[in-house]
């Protein structure tokens, strides 16, 4: 069933001094305080661990409180807080008996997106954020000033969003609990549509109707991956705008891959079936050109050259936890990668057995009881695809775990699997001690067994990450 959004008052903002942002230091809040901050708004926020973000929050001059506390919000004439952010939380049941406006983060973000005359809304089942950050970094490189929100760190803005003086803004949209139909995109990009987050549409024909609604918001044009059914069927008949992408010479924008070495492709781009340039991109994967292809729809549809595209795509290494090569030791490679969904999975896994490892090892932290259960088999086909597979607990996050699903069930369908079947022991519950000693049997394991020349890449959009660094730490220490 498709979410009813409640609607906003667009002009709820006017008037308002001083903003409270409970949640101040999520990936997801950062760039929205830095963009109202640059328009002169007071901030206040709140958080209950120290981040590097939450640094940068306090170099900007904004006050943070540490800990979640009703007299926190005192003085603010609006509060905005994270998704994340639960409803017995103090520093909420306050907001809520104060009597003044309170937002959930995309509801601020959706107000923010009215105020840009070109805001470009990324979207797609798969790669919004390096898309979105390609896109960012050539804007950059081509010397606008921009404003973003991206669902991951770029290194080159240090951090998720930046706050420009420009009418452009990059934003990612993400189609989870329909989040994106509170955007209001003058371009709408859709790079693919995929079965995803089936907790919440049930069905690939709902998540199509949600992205049709979202592009039929756009105000100028839609771009979209004119190879994928899913996405031509989602805008089929819509009276708009449309620029496609793909490796079809029959879209506006293809790509004719040249050559590929290490983590490098060159590719040959065409308009129109014409040739117009040859580019190179830093990020490994034939799904990564597409990516490329529909930021250079982007850029080109706003007046960027093919100098600054080239020099953007030059300069972009990738998102931090997309492909992110963590270290080397000992001739071991470790890479961390955000791919939690089957589909991501495959290409991560393909773009990895394609460079010249010896053997390729999957990490991989199943996120959610309800995706694991329902996309299993797809989950396991995708894992094949590497050499080795190592499964951590599954992360319930914001579930309980009533489907009885755990990592032994998803192992036993993919030949030579390891796991630690710690989970079925825990049932719904991991404290800190336990998920660290999970993530220390699975680094024990890589570094028993994985050899000079292996890649090893942890996968999941949860803390796997954190494995990762624990990997590297470890495999130091041996080599003492």
């Amino acid at each position: 069933m498709l979410n009813q959004n409640k609607t906003i008052d667009p002009n709820i903002l006017n008037g308002k001094k001083h903003i409270h942002f409970i949640g101040i230091g999520g990936s997801g809040m950062y760039p929205l305080a830095q963009i109202l901050h640059s328009k002169g708004y007071y901030l206040t926020g709140s958080d209950n661990n120290e981040t590097e973000t939450l640094d940068a929050v306090r170099k900007m001059g904004i006050p943070v409180f540490m800990g979640q506390r009703a007299e926190n919000i005192k003085g603010a004439d609006l509060i905005v807080h994270t998704a994340a952010i639960m409803s017995d939380n103090p520093e909420l049941i306050a907001s809520h008996n104060s009597g003044v406006p309170v937002l959930e983060r995309s509801e601020l973000l959706g107000i923010v997106t009215t105020w840009y005359k070109n805001a470009i809304c990324i979207s797609g089942t798969h790669g919004k954020t390096t898309t979105s950050s390609m896109l960012t970094q050539i804007f950059i490189e081509e010397g606008i000033d921009l404003s973003c929100v991206i669902g991951g760190k770029l290194p080159s803005i240090g951090g998720s969003g930046r706050a420009g003086t420009s009418d452009i803004m990059v934003c990612e949209a993400c189609e989870f609990v329909d989040t994106f139909l509170k955007l209001s995109p003058d371009v709408a990009v859709i790079l693919n549509v995929d079965a995803d987050h089936l907790d919440y549409f049930g069905t690939l024909d709902n998540i199509k109707k949600s992205f049709r609604k979202f592009a039929s918001m756009a105000t100028k044009a839609l771009i979209v991956n004119g190879d994928d059914k899913n996405t031509l069927d989602s805008i089929e008949g819509l009276n708009k705008e449309v620029i496609t992408f793909g490796f079809d010479r029959k879209n506006d924008y293809s790509a004719e891959i040249i050559k590929i070495k290490g983590l490098e492709t060159s590719f040959d781009v065409y308009f129109k079936g014409k040739k117009e340039c040859t580019l190179t991109i830093h990020v490994p994967g034939v799904h990564n050109v597409l990516n490329a292809l529909a930021a250079i729809a982007a850029a080109r549809y706003s007046g960027v050259s093919y100098e600054g595209i080239a020099l953007g795509l030059q300069t972009f290494h990738g998102a931090i936890r997309r492909f992110q090569k963590i270290d080397e030791v000992n001739g071991i490679t470790v890479v961390d990668d955000y791919a939690h969904h089957p589909a991501e999975i495959a290409v991560t896994l393909k773009a990895a057995k394609a460079l010249d490892f010896k053997n390729v090892w999957a990490v991989f932290q199943p996120f959610t009881y309800s995706r694991t259960s329902m996309l299993m088999n797809d989950f396991a086909d995708a894992l094949k695809i590497a050499d080795h597979t190592v499964l951590t607990d599954i992360m319930g996050s914001r579930e309980k775990n009533t489907f009885g699903v755990y990592s032994k069930d998803l192992g036993e369908k993919i030949p030579g699997c390891i796991w630690f079947d710690s989970d079925k022991d825990l049932q719904d519950a991991q404290t800190p001690e336990q998920k660290d000693k999970n993530f220390n049997q699975v680094v024990n394991y890589i570094c028993e067994n994985a050899k000079e020349g292996d890649l090893v890449i942890t996968l999941g959009c949860g803390d796997v990450y954190k494995a990762a660094k624990k990997l590297v730490k470890k495999l130091k220490s041996i080599n003492k």
